[in-house]
């Protein structure tokens, strides 16, 4: 996908002097402000000319306003909204001031596809007509300008107001550019792609391939004879010069019956059309394979839809529709806010089909009697089971922790047999409560699907997502590092430990090489980096690149494997070539516990709050024994603890962290403490345990080496301005007003960890963008301090290691 970043600097100026006139004027000015983020900064500068303390999301807007592609980067400010849901039928009399991302790119995409017809509009902003022949580059800019405002809302209210920050549309699709060569498109966490063969387009064209989902079907294919079993898809083309056809394949929820009767009376076939409303024509170049239907799609256009049903011929008894010759598969999913809140409404949906999305658009839920503008709600849990024939369900969900409870009248619904045979979504909502006035948690609640004429009962756990990080107060308590939103490593179950994966040594499973182009030996060595000789076959653990400075300039590096040792090597330096093509590969091969030894070893020259990595693996590790087996102390008992330890998990976990972290401090020439402890973690699989102190540690070794020279980082990273570096440095000043040399680590800290904050849960792009913002100082740190370089190969290894070190089988069993 060919990207283009925008950034986009808007001067607010002549904004906020008119605010300052209205805030004058306006005498409910001060009331609004109390209740209205977007406005409570201004009326609080308006009062106070001198307050240099406003927090630096509040400031500048360049936090929030960068758009990342890497796979980690899903954490967003806040729920929501659905722009198609509220806009699709008014768009046409909006004017160009109103109008949504949504209302602009059916606009360019009409006047790409229909050159002759064309509307005038308003435009947005001055270089509308430079960007309409690049929908991304559109997008980006138009998302940037939205997150401007964004910028703006109140976190520590957003916090208790789940309702702030729903102003951001989503959508289930993916767009990809393909040129002569063709290739596959899928859509994100689907079974839904398109396979486009070489040669589609003429070499020196592209075809931009366009993929959605959307999720309710047309209703006239859901009777007795027939049922849809996939989304209504819709595929886009730019191109529509092509010399070959282009191939649908979809799993659907169905698959016909082996027997003679079902064979004969029943087809999975599909259907295709120009128009969403239709009329839509079945296909005849169509092979199906249980469940998984690949359909040759020969008659192209710019947009085109297509749906999968099942159809029978006519209905034979004993069966009684279509359902009774086929094995139907029901998927659901549990979704939920992005976090949860003392009250909060969980949404129960059964899917007409097997694709069930990451995000979902809840458009009736009701607060206080009242209904509320539509959100977008994460997936917490899903499910697929069969079901025989359409027919009535119960729906329970049951709280496993007693500090919530499901509302009364919430805790059991009913589904009806009409409305599965619709094969449209149906949702149902609980509400939960949290009991008295403890800290909040997540925790997990029982999900059971009651058939209610053969009492078959199906059931699963869902664990809901972290309360609402609260970022205001940060700088001036660091502790809040105990208490911050964690990536779980382990689900938390109803039993009392957790059975973790065993570790395995075993030579590591790689898929890609590649071979060097040319000789690299350094005079200076570099940590990190490999030496190669020309023809040498390198093992790449992964397809990601690293953006890291090498002798001179920051360039893009694979993480290769060559003679025993892990590093880095320049993209360009390398010919990437597949398993199958590599003829010598001796020299790549790495066992997996020679992988998890090396990735660790940044982690012996980083500095670390001991009590921070002691709460943490004391809360997240939840079998002492697992831990105890890995850090050589199997010979441990239950006697070993005291009665101080034996009753919670967590304080046996801390006891053998302790008695470890002694051993470690009275020989400390062969051991180090914090190494040991991750690799550890690594071999129990607690990789999300690792990514927390990953993060946590290079933050707080970062601000120590940076020093003084934070000051150039933090206009590099964050554009802060004199008076706000000042602010950060207020809390740490001595008698002198001076903050001394030694204790400049401090803001510096603060200022990082609210940085890093800002990115959720998203540790990869806090690490990348440390790094590249590093190597672009003055005097870069990291020409001489390369461990987080060493981090982000361990980050990008933690994948290659889980699929060769721990067995799926034993898992299961």
């Amino acid at each position: 996908v060919n990207e283009r970043k925008l950034d986009l600097d808007i001067d607010w100026s002549d904004v906020l002097k008119h605010a300052h006139a209205v805030s004058n004027t306006n005498p409910f000015w001060n009331e609004l402000s109390a209740s209205n983020p977007f406005v409570h900064d201004i009326a609080a500068s308006n009062r106070n000319e001198n307050n240099k303390y406003l927090s630096i999301l509040k400031e500048k807007t360049y936090l929030l306003s960068k758009v990342s592609s890497n796979r980690d980067s899903l954490a967003s400010s806040g729920d929501e909204l659905d722009i198609d849901c509220l806009l699709r039928k008014t768009s046409a009399r909006r004017s160009g001031r109103s109008k949504s991302v949504s209302d602009f790119l059916d606009i360019v995409d009409s006047q790409r596809f229909n050159p002759r017809k064309t509307t005038p509009q308003k435009k947005v902003a001055s270089n509308v007509t430079c960007l309409q022949n690049d929908r991304e580059a559109y997008k980006m800019a138009w998302l940037s300008q939205r997150q401007l405002t964004r910028s703006c809302l109140d976190l520590e209210a957003m916090s208790h107001s789940p309702g702030w920050a729903q102003t951001q549309a989503t959508d289930i699709h993916v767009v990809c550019k393909l040129d002569h060569e063709g290739g596959s498109v899928q859509l994100p966490a689907s079974d839904i792609n398109i396979h486009v063969p070489v040669g589609h387009v003429v070499p020196g064209e592209f075809q931009e391939v366009g993929l959605k989902a959307i999720l309710n079907p047309p209703s006239s294919f859901n009777n007795e004879l027939s049922s849809t079993i996939s989304p209504l898809i819709e595929l886009t083309l730019s191109n529509l010069n092509t010399r070959e056809a282009i191939f649908l394949e979809v799993k659907v929820a169905a698959k016909v019956k082996n027997d003679p009767l079902s064979q004969v009376m029943s087809d999975i076939v599909c259907f295709f059309s120009l128009n969403k409303e239709g009329p839509f024509k079945k296909l005849e170049h169509c092979y199906t394979y249980q469940d998984t239907i690949q359909v040759k799609l020969m008659d192209l256009s710019h947009i085109m839809y297509a749906v999968i049903a099942v159809q029978a011929n006519k209905i034979q008894p004993p069966a009684t529709n279509v359902w009774d010759y086929v094995h139907r598969t029901v998927s659901v999913g549990v979704y939920g806010p992005k976090y949860i809140h003392p009250s909060f409404t969980t949404v129960f949906t059964v899917f007409g089909h097997n694709y069930i999305p990451e995000k979902l658009t809840i458009c009736d839920i009701k607060k206080g009697g009242k209904r509320m503008p539509p959100v977008v709600f994460q997936l917490w849990g899903k499910h697929t089971f069969l079901l025989e024939k359409p027919q009535d369900l119960n729906i329970s969900l049951v709280s496993c922790d007693p500090d919530f409870e499901v509302k009364m009248e919430d805790e059991s619904r009913n589904i009806k047999e009409e409305e599965l045979k619709t094969g449209v979504m149906v949702q149902q909502q609980f509400l939960f409560s949290m009991l008295g006035c403890k800290e909040m948690h997540f925790f997990v609640f029982l999900v059971q699907i009651k058939v209610l004429k053969n009492s078959q009962v199906t059931q699963f756990h869902v664990t809901t997502p972290d309360p609402a990080p609260k970022l205001s107060g940060i700088i001036s308590r660091p502790k809040r590092l105990q208490t911050r939103k964690e990536i779980k490593s382990a689900p938390l179950l109803l039993i009392p430990t957790v059975k973790y994966p065993k570790f395995q040594d075993k030579t590591l499973s790689v898929n890609t090489y590649g071979v060097a182009l040319k000789n690299v030996l350094r005079q200076n060595k570099i940590d990190y980096l490999l030496e190669y000789f020309k023809g040498d076959t390198i093992a790449l653990l992964g397809e990601d690149k690293v953006k890291a400075i090498g002798q001179t300039k920051i360039k893009e590096w694979y993480v290769g494997v060559l003679r025993k040792k892990i590093g880095l090597v320049h993209c360009k330096n390398i010919k990437v070539i597949s398993k199958e093509q590599a003829m010598d590969t001796a020299d790549s091969e790495l066992t997996t516990k020679n992988l998890v030894e090396q990735i660790a070893l940044p982690f012996k020259k980083l500095t670390y709050i001991y009590s921070v990595v002691l709460s943490a693996v004391s809360e997240n590790v939840y079998d002492w024994r697992a831990l105890a087996e890995v850090l050589g102390y199997s010979h441990m008992s239950l006697d070993d603890f005291n009665e101080a330890h034996a009753d919670k998990e967590s304080e046996r976990v801390a006891h053998v962290v302790k008695r470890m972290k002694e051993d470690c401090h009275a020989n400390k020439k062969k051991r180090l403490f914090l190494y040991e402890l991750i690799v550890a973690l690594l071999k129990i699989d607690c990789q999300g345990l690792v990514a927390r102190l990953t993060q946590e540690t290079i933050i707080l070794t970062s601000a120590v080496k940076l020093g003084k020279h934070w000051r150039e980082l933090a206009e590099k990273l964050a554009r802060l301005t004199k008076q706000q570096i000042e602010a950060y440095e207020v809390p740490h000043q001595g008698k002198n007003g001076v903050v001394a040399l030694e204790m400049m680590w401090k803001p510096a800290y603060d200022f990082l960890y609210t940085w890093g904050a800002h990115y959720g849960d998203s540790y990869r792009d806090v690490l990348q963008d440390l790094q590249s913002a590093l190597d672009k100082m003055k005097n870069p740190v990291t020409k001489h301090w390369r461990e987080l370089t060493g981090m982000l190969i361990l980050v990008n290894c933690m994948e290659v290691l889980r699929a060769s070190a721990f067995s799926k089988k034993e898992e299961e069993e």
